[in-house]
């Protein structure tokens, strides 16, 4: 078996109007575009393998649940992939999150599964497939020769939807300038998002800017993914 990373989400703004099912709340800005076009159609004509890839964060995996949302995939995560019966998957489309935790046979099975007819693979995981450490030389080339379509850390568009998705969750209106001093401010990252917001709730006060620097410097103190 070869070890590797991990995955994780994302959501809301109007930019982009022509969103396939299943992918209402996700952004479609310059920082995931190139991805998020490349699996529009896909595997529509071709099958094969595809690989989404790009920082922790990012909303990669949430591009991969709509992916598999719409094209009616098989969703497994990591080692798991170990355990599917391939005739249950053979003949149809495969999502496989946080893909380097697989072992490198399951991969090498994958990968040749995703050729047959109605087949298809999207790996998802932080670094490309060419940068994985594997064992298998069939599998190294295979790999290489995977298409790879790049996600990068949120830029401010997206990042200003997770946080007002962060903060309609939890019922929360800030005030409007909070959500532009916040961008400036936090790691570019959903988790990052996440935790300014519940860190805001906690203080059971109004989400004012003022509030927000309370949070921020609070937050930067006990180690949280504030700059």
């Amino acid at each position: 078996m070869t070890a590797r990373s991990a995955p994780p989400d994302q959501m809301r703004l109007p930019l982009q109007s022509d969103l396939p099912d299943g992918a209402t709340g996700f952004v479609v800005s310059d920082s995931n575009r190139v991805a998020f076009e490349a699996v529009q159609d896909w595997p529509n004509l071709i099958g094969g393998t595809m690989a989404i890839c790009g920082p922790e964060g990012s909303g990669k995996s949430r591009l991969g649940q709509i992916w598999a949302e719409r094209v009616g995939a098989t969703a497994v995560h990591g080692a798991e992939a170990a355990l599917v019966d391939p005739l249950e998957i053979e003949g149809r489309p495969v999502l496989l999150d946080d893909a380097m935790q697989a072992d490198d046979e399951t991969l090498f099975h994958l990968i040749n599964l995703a050729q047959a007819p109605g087949g298809a693979l999207l790996l998802v995981d932080r670094p490309p497939p060419s940068a994985w450490e594997v064992r298998l030389p069939d599998l190294r080339s295979r790999l290489n020769a995977v298409r790879t379509a790049p996600v990068e850390a949120p830029d401010d568009a997206v990042l200003a939807a997770m946080l007002e998705s962060r903060f309609a969750e939890r019922g929360i209106r800030p005030a409007k300038d909070v959500i532009p001093y916040l961008l400036r401010r936090i790691d570019r990252s959903s988790a990052a998002a996440a935790a300014v917001v519940e860190r805001l709730d906690a203080l059971h006060r109004p989400v004012t800017r003022t509030l927000a620097r309370e949070a921020l410097e609070g937050g930067a103190e006990s180690g949280e993914l504030f700059e």
